[in-house]
């Protein structure tokens, strides 16, 4: 037995099955999620290719200038100001590499990364604390249906990038 559908109309227009509470509710929270990026981009003083640039960098560790533009995609000249602007609010730093003193890596700040954990933690522990609310056969329920949206998202991205 499917759910049924609410009355209220359509994003997409006439004849479109209007939209169901969860992806309602799910959309809520991506909106939610650029909100709280803004707020934790004014915590760090930093812009929002600033701060996806320190999450590559806490993710992956120490990166060339080349690597970071690669995984920004943006260019090399672009990757520069990125990492100037970082080093000068304390995010990151340059450093010779270790097995070739001809070519620098960017290397997140120590402090800089336990600031971010900070501001996150209380996020990612409020988030997951929910899950505890919910029997394991609801929270099986959960996992299946956003493994299910974010395949939903890789299809659709899939198919957004133009062929190269």
């Amino acid at each position: 037995m499917s759910n049924p559908v609410p009355e209220e109309p359509s994003l997409f227009g006439d004849g479109a099955p209007a939209m169901r509470q969860a992806s309602i509710l799910f959309r809520q929270i991506l909106s939610l999620m650029g909100e709280f990026e803004r707020v934790l981009q004014a915590h760090l003083k930093v812009n929002g290719t600033d701060l996806e640039a320190m999450e590559l960098l806490i993710e992956h560790g120490p990166m060339s200038p080349t690597e970071l533009a690669h995984g920004l995609g943006i260019s090399t000249a672009a990757t520069t100001l990125v990492i100037d602007r970082l080093e000068k609010v304390g995010h990151a730093d340059r450093e010779a590499h270790p097995s070739d003193r001809r070519s620098v890596r960017v290397v997140p700040a120590v402090a800089s990364v336990s600031a971010t954990f900070a501001a996150l933690r209380p996020l990612i522990l409020g988030v997951d604390g929910v899950l505890d609310d919910f029997s394991a056969s609801e929270r099986n329920a959960i996992e299946s249906y956003l493994s299910k949206v974010a395949g939903v998202y890789r299809d659709v991205i899939l198919e957004s990038h133009p062929s190269t």
